[in-house]
């Protein structure tokens, strides 16, 4: 699958769905950016089951800002609408393909789990 522009009209129906989304938090002056985006792009075209999705903080302003994005690139990773990983840097490809791995090992009833043991521990604060 291609990698897909996301803007302020595509952003949260794209990451709120169900299956894995990574986002590409980028700039184009951005050097680690550069070096990173081919790493994304052939993920993207090797795992096409995944949605992978990346994000100009130049021209998605409001995007970068609600995702508190002081850092690029940032790496998220969303699994049924989740955010299960979040990470500032480039990855080199061969930890990108275990991070891959990661999101799709996740155990995601063990997840919604935990957030509600959380949730719960929060409320009880």
């Amino acid at each position: 699958m291609a990698t897909i522009e996301l803007t302020k009209e595509n952003f949260e129906a794209t990451v709120t769905g169900s299956g894995i989304v990574l986002v590409d938090f980028w700039a184009e002056w951005c050097g680690p950016c550069r070096m990173f985006g081919p790493v994304f792009e052939a993920a993207s075209t090797e795992r096409e089951h995944i949605k992978f999705g990346k994000v100009d903080t130049e021209a998605q302003r409001e995007i970068a800002a609600a995702a508190n994005i002081t850092s690029i690139p940032t790496l998220m990773a969303f699994r049924d609408g989740i955010l299960v990983f979040s990470q500032p840097g480039a990855l080199p490809a061969p930890a990108f393909n275990e991070l891959l791995d990661a999101v799709e090992a996740l155990d995601m009833e063990e997840v919604r789990s935990e957030i509600v043991k959380q949730q719960t521990q929060a409320s009880n604060a």
